[in-house]
């Protein structure tokens, strides 16, 4: 996108603010379910700054991945399980709390070093800036990346097959079993004894 360069700027801003305060709520909020909501809107705010980026075909994959898919698949598994559990006290909990903290300040130390030392203004010839994202990162597949290509579409192949066969086994509880089997012998007539039969056979023949 062509933008002014204030426009990009507070453009970036806002952007920032909203995935930085979506993901403080991810980690922070109590309710999984808003959460998960909340990891949309991050994935959103990143789609932005990839169409800031002119990479617009990155920006769709990531909305029609991550939004679309990831997302909603989260949302479904935490809507299917549906489990509450009381939180537990767990012993020397500040130690865990102390390590996470550290780590996380350590994090993000180490990432705004590496913004304030990375050159960020690069000059770009105006013969190299690419129109269409799309038809270039297609070319790129169908020639350069052709191998890694099909060994990643074969590897998703193999992972939807597999989730298909586990999907589909066969599991039926036992209740459900003896209640079935209970339902069948009460329509069922009870089958007459071989004893009884041959004894009112026998009978007959005496009696002509």
């Amino acid at each position: 996108m062509n933008l002014a360069e204030g426009v990009q700027i507070i453009s970036v801003a806002i952007l920032s603010v909203i995935m930085i305060g979506a993901a403080l709520g991810v980690v922070l909020l109590s309710n999984i379910v808003y959460s998960a909501f909340l990891l949309a809107g991050v994935f959103i705010g990143i789609s932005g700054l990839y169409i800031l980026l002119n990479a617009d075909f990155v920006a769709a994959a990531q909305i029609l991945i991550y939004v679309g898919a990831v997302n909603v698949l989260i949302l479904f598994a935490i809507m299917l399980v549906n489990k509450r559990e009381d939180f537990q006290p767990m012993t020397k909990r500040w130690v865990r709390t102390g390590s996470t903290a550290i780590v996380c300040i350590g994090l993000f130390a180490l990432l705004s070093t590496m913004v304030l030392a990375t050159p960020w203004s690069v000059e770009i010839d105006p013969a190299m800036v690419v129109t269409n994202t799309a038809v270039e990162i297609g070319q790129h597949f169908f020639s350069d990346f052709l191998l890694p290509f099909e060994l990643a579409s074969v590897l998703l192949l193999m992972a939807m097959v597999g989730a298909i066969i586990i999907a589909r086994r066969d599991y039926i509880p036992e209740e459900l079993v003896s209640r079935d089997q209970e339902i069948a012998t009460a329509l069922t007539l009870p089958e007459r004894p071989r004893e009884l039969a041959s004894v009112a056979g026998d009978s007959t023949k005496t009696t002509v």
